[in-house]
């Protein structure tokens, strides 16, 4: 199943180079890896997080990635980091209350691919408005491991694609 998982993320990621010519920009969406019990508030990733944000980092490592966001919590930018390291971009914060933040991302990163770490309600959320119809539900709590791969040519119009890592 992994197999197949990892095999339809790099082909629709593969894909992207013919999007990027379409000026369709790729959004793949993350709920943060397993958080610790250290900060009832803000807690770090556990061991099992650190090694799922190290696997993200791995499954993205030969993509073109444009930009990387973040909710401004721990477990959410450190979910990002590995993958942002590598990259050698920053872990931009975002304020997923914002009306805007979508149509910014999109003007600022058109034609590329967008890595978004968020929360197990703020990214089906995000894909929702992305596809422009509720279509996902707020995920478990110990559901983690999904990305949401939505691509869109204008917010409202997005096409998706889920996979497993």
């Amino acid at each position: 199943m992994k197999k197949l998982s990892l095999l339809l993320l790099l082909t629709f990621l593969c894909l992207g180079s013919i999007q990027a010519q379409s000026e369709l920009t790729t959004f793949i969406l993350v709920r943060h890896a397993e958080k610790a019990n250290d900060d009832p508030r803000d807690p770090t990733l556990s061991i099992d997080g650190e090694v799922r944000a190290e696997m993200l980092a791995q499954l993205l490592a030969d993509q073109e990635i444009t930009a990387i966001y973040s909710t401004p919590f721990k477990r959410t930018r450190d979910t990002a980091k590995p993958l942002a390291q590598m990259k050698r971009l920053e872990v931009e914060i975002y304020d997923f209350r914002s009306s805007t933040y979508l149509q910014d991302m999109l003007k600022a990163h058109k034609g590329g691919t967008v890595l978004i770490s968020g929360h197990s309600n703020t990214t089906p959320m995000i894909a929702n408005t992305l596809l422009g119809e509720e279509k996902f539900k707020t995920l478990d709590e110990n559901e983690y491991g999904k990305i949401f791969i939505i691509s869109v040519s204008e917010i409202g119009e997005g096409k998706v694609t889920m996979v497993r890592y």
